[in-house]
């Protein structure tokens, strides 16, 4: 399951620059630490220093997170003390990318999100429930039009793992937010649903009742007849 964490292009001093072939980017940052995303989520400074270390190469750059959009290529990427830093730019002759980067130059998008997993034990659990995450894997970085993710696209191999993994109330929650279903309207949803499932399950409480009621008496009708 992919997770989302945006901020607006202003607030990550991204700047356009030219490349040396004469194209077209940008630079500046895809996430800023320790501020607080439409989701809750916070992330904190050291998160992406292992998954940067590792990776073989560097995330994809897309537009509204769809691997179909894959407008250019990151040139740099690295932490700092404010955030995520990325050098990136624009594939040359590319109509999506030539429009994306027009939109940039007239404030017409002003988004940008990362793409990410979460590792085992890399976030922890606030009551709000919101997270501070220690530890991303990054997947990749996308110029968005909106400030919540309507284009996120999910792995159904890995949503059918994320469902099966469901046990408690916070992590049918969690689900839902990192679908791209903001935390208020994730906790709506389960509430809602909640006497729902308790009125399914009163119903099959009194059909086993009913159930077993009847095969005690069918036992006694014949044993009355011994």
């Amino acid at each position: 399951m992919l997770n989302r964490h945006q901020n607006p292009l202003p607030s990550c001093n991204l700047k356009q620059i030219e490349s040396k072939d004469g194209g077209h980017g940008f630079e500046g940052y895809a996430s800023v630490f320790d501020g607080v995303d439409s989701f809750g989520d916070t992330i904190l400074k050291g998160a992406f220093a292992e998954s940067l270390q590792k990776m073989k190469r560097k995330p994809l750059m897309l537009y509204g997170h769809s691997s179909n959009n894959v407008i250019g290529k990151w040139l740099d990427m690295k932490e700092d003390e404010t955030g995520l830093y990325v050098v990136g730019e624009f594939t040359p002759n590319h109509t999506l990318a030539k429009d994306v980067h027009a939109s940039l130059a007239h404030g017409a998008i002003d988004g940008i999100s990362i793409g990410f997993r979460v590792p085992i034990g890399g976030a922890e659990e606030l009551e709000d429930g919101g997270r501070k995450i220690s530890k991303v894997d990054l997947v990749e970085v996308s110029i968005v039009g909106f400030p919540a993710d309507d284009a996120a696209r999910v792995n159904s191999v890995k949503m059918s793992d994320e469902i099966n993994s469901i046990q408690s109330i916070r992590d049918a929650e969690r689900f839902l937010r990192d679908a791209g279903l903001p935390i208020s309207m994730a906790k709506a949803f389960i509430s809602q649903c909640r006497p729902l499932y308790q009125r399914e399950a009163d119903v099959e409480r009194e059909r086993k009742e009913a159930y077993a009621a009847t095969l005690d008496w069918l036992h006694n009708l014949t044993s009355n007849k011994g």
